[in-house]
């Protein structure tokens, strides 16, 4: 079997808060796997509000733009887009602040960079925040410089 070569990069989204205590964190820069495997990439998350985080993962291969592929909430709580239902889940446990990204039969097109952001809930008025941060359909994140 050909090993796959999976990269994974976590980014902190920390909107609204203070940066110093809110941030994603990971143990290790890549994974390797055998196509047909299962990878697990951890993503560990600090943040200074004790629940209402939302974790995201997104997937970038090559020069395309990352791609969503779920949210949790807590625990199974959250979305995940049609073309990762099948292979690709998350658990949120916020006692532990982990939400680690399971990749099941894996596949040579799932090499790429994994990212992880930390969302927390805000409050006050957020329109114009999201509006610059996502998407219309809301499933892509543009870059922030």
């Amino acid at each position: 079997m050909t090993p796959l070569f999976i990269s994974v990069l976590l980014a902190a989204m920390c909107l609204g808060m203070n940066t110093t205590k809110d941030n994603v964190l990971q143990a290790k820069g890549e994974e390797t796997a055998a196509a047909g495997g299962t990878v697990t990439l951890d993503c560990l998350y600090n943040s200074s509000f004790p629940s209402g985080n939302y974790l995201f993962w997104y997937k970038q291969d090559g020069n395309n733009s990352p791609k969503f592929i779920l949210s949790r909430l807590s625990g199974d709580d959250g979305n995940t887009a049609a073309e990762f239902k099948e292979r690709f889940s998350s658990t949120l446990d916020s006692s532990i602040r982990s939400a680690p990204l399971k990749i099941q039969k894996l596949q040579l097109s799932d090499s790429a960079v994994y990212y992880c952001a930390l969302q927390p809930t805000v409050t006050g008025n957020t329109k114009t925040l999201y509006k610059n941060l996502w998407s219309k359909d809301n499933r892509i994140l543009h870059n922030i410089h």
